[in-house]
């Protein structure tokens, strides 16, 4: 990794981080990350992106599986899975820094028109390797990019297209390359998660999302769970809950009026499967979040 990637990321954080240390960039799904300590346990569905780790460590579970990498790795994440992140190697004199990109299967697409889908070795949705130099460098000049804004707009686009060209000749190629395949269960599959975090508050019978995914009810349960590891309702069920936990956390509400506000008709409900995926009921768990906040 190059350290002229690794300051140009810190000089644009420490510039644009709001208080949890992100700074979205003017680039659609750039987006940059600093943190000054280890952080808690954070729950999310991401959607497929590449991390570059360029300072410190991070934890990365899903499952039973956990993933430790540091400076230099590469985090590929190619499906909508739950995931548990951690910063574990992070200070105020060398701070985890990161750069993270949301994956564009237009693009995907659009450069493996003439090469056909291959099956990755890992079929694994996360999975890290070494950053490729490559990879390393379309990202810097993606990155200056930000140096001089009226430089975005006409080049910001070619500049991804780079970007997104090394990964696939790279060592997560293969799996990348998957998102771009319309027809591939991956995008199938894709299509229905976006029905289910779009309305994720609102009941969602099977049948409506395996005709989404153009699939029968059988076929997509199967994939669907190969995919991201949930059934279709256990999955509405995690997106409602982290909304939950993000209400009341950013906007303060409560724990009965954030069940409400994603779906759930019933309190006592929402606070066994709340405590189940988070470990601790709502009032405990907010008041841990907000001492640790506070340290």
């Amino acid at each position: 990794m190059t350290e002229t990637l690794l300051t140009t990321v810190r000089r644009y954080v420490e510039a644009h981080g709001d208080r949890a240390g992100l700074a979205q960039t003017p680039i659609p799904g750039l987006t940059t990350v600093r943190s000054t300590t280890p952080t808690a346990l954070v729950h999310g569905i991401p959607r497929p992106l590449l991390c570059l780790v360029l300072q410190g460590s991070k934890r990365v579970a899903m499952g039973a599986r956990s993933y430790d990498f540091n400076a230099g790795d590469s985090l590929l994440i190619t499906a909508d899975v739950p995931t548990l992140s951690q910063v574990t190697r992070a200070s105020l004199d060398e701070p985890y820094l990161s750069l993270v990109l949301e994956l564009d299967p237009a693009v995907i697409a659009e450069l493996s028109l003439h090469r056909p889908p291959t099956t990755p070795i890992n079929d694994a949705p996360v999975r890290y390797e070494p950053t490729d130099a490559e990879v390393a460098d379309a990202a810097l000049r993606l990155m200056r990019l930000l140096e001089r804004p009226a430089s975005v707009p006409v080049l910001h686009a070619q500049r991804l297209r780079e970007l997104h060209y090394w990964l696939l000749e790279g060592q997560h190629g293969a799996a990348i390359r998957q998102l771009g395949w319309p027809e591939g269960p991956s995008q199938r599959v894709a299509r229905a998660v976006a029905v289910l975090r779009a309305e994720f508050t609102r009941p969602l019978p099977v049948e409506r999302l395996a005709a989404t995914a153009g699939m029968s009810p059988s076929s997509f349960h199967q994939h669907f769970r190969a995919i991201t590891s949930l059934s279709p309702l256990q999955f509405q069920k995690q997106l409602r809950l982290i909304e939950a936990r993000r209400l009341m956390l950013a906007d303060g509400l409560s724990a009965s009026s954030a069940a409400f506000s994603v779906g759930y008709e019933s309190v006592s409900q929402f606070s066994r499967e709340y405590g189940r995926l988070f470990g601790l009921p709502p009032s405990k768990d907010m008041a841990g979040v907000r001492q640790w906040v506070q340290v």
